[in-house]
């Protein structure tokens, strides 16, 4: 098992989800359970809409799921995937996530829905997970694993994890392969990193611990369409935001941020989908 360890990378996450004008920024703008890129069936469709389909396709990709599939998300935000699962086809899961304000929100609304008993929300780091080597026959994550500094690490760990035969799903906003640095140093600045994955990244990484790709669902229009979309309602929700106290210094930062997103995407530097891989069994 893998001892604790934070990276720069990781703290750097940790303090910008736990505060204030993020919490705010997530619930009331990015769709408030599911806080990732979403499948858009139409450009002006609710965030919250999309963002839930994208959760509804990967469980398809994740299938079969049942009462007796244990899964782990890392990273999981607001918890929105892993209640998904635990209703819709009564899976025992774990959200795993760094941010305490995120997990405090998680816990409440777990318990709103009456889903204590199935989904349990721990902190942690994904670079060194606190669970015992195959431990769940599914691993999930959404948007997370580019935060962090060491993503051969978050690889190891999730394969670890995984039982002989498991799956990991994720989806994560990444850089074309071979796309040029220096045309993305303001993608990088905006997350506090040197880099982004891109898919040959995850193909090498994980093929080299024993995972086999099943699929890529790679839809690079979506991530463009959907950074497009928060930017569009978050223009329209500033004064909403004044006035649950965002301040206008995260506003105008966090525009400027979507903006990027979209200009990478456009430009064919950026994009998105879902991965597939499966450990394989001895």
């Amino acid at each position: 098992m893998s001892q604790p360890s934070d990276s720069r990378a990781v703290e750097t996450a940790r303090a910008y989800y736990n505060s204030d004008d993020a919490d705010t920024f997530y619930a009331e703008v990015w769709g408030g359970e599911d806080i990732h890129v979403g499948l858009y069936a139409g450009p002006d469709e609710p965030i919250a809409e999309a963002s839930r389909r994208t959760v509804a396709r990967m469980a398809e990709l994740a299938a079969p799921l049942a009462p007796d599939t244990r899964v782990l998300d890392l990273g999981a935000g607001y918890g929105g995937a892993m209640r998904y699962l635990a209703r819709a086809f009564g899976c025992s899961c774990v959200a795993l996530n760094l941010a305490e304000v995120e997990n405090e929100r998680n816990r409440r609304m777990t318990h709103e829905a009456g889903l204590d008993a199935q989904v349990d929300v721990v902190s942690g780091d994904f670079t060194a997970l606190a669970f015992e080597d195959a431990t769940f026959d599914r691993a999930w994550s959404q948007e997370a694993f580019l935060h962090a500094g060491d993503r051969a690490a978050v690889c190891a760990e999730a394969a670890r994890v995984l039982k002989p035969g498991g799956l990991l799903v994720f989806t994560d906003p990444m850089q074309v392969d071979d796309a040029p640095a220096d045309r993305l140093g303001p993608v990088y600045d905006r997350l506090h990193l040197a880099s982004l994955a891109s898919p040959r990244f995850y193909r090498e990484t994980l093929c080299a611990l024993g995972m086999r790709e099943v699929t890529f669902d790679e839809q690079p229009q979506q991530l463009v369409r959907h950074y497009a979309r928060v930017r569009d309602v978050l223009a329209g929700s500033t004064e909403q935001l004044h006035n649950k106290g965002v301040s206008d210094g995260y506003i105008e930062r966090m525009k400027a941020g979507l903006g990027h997103w979209v200009d990478g995407g456009r430009e064919g530097l950026l994009t998105w989908g879902i991965f597939v891989f499966e450990k394989a069994t001895p």
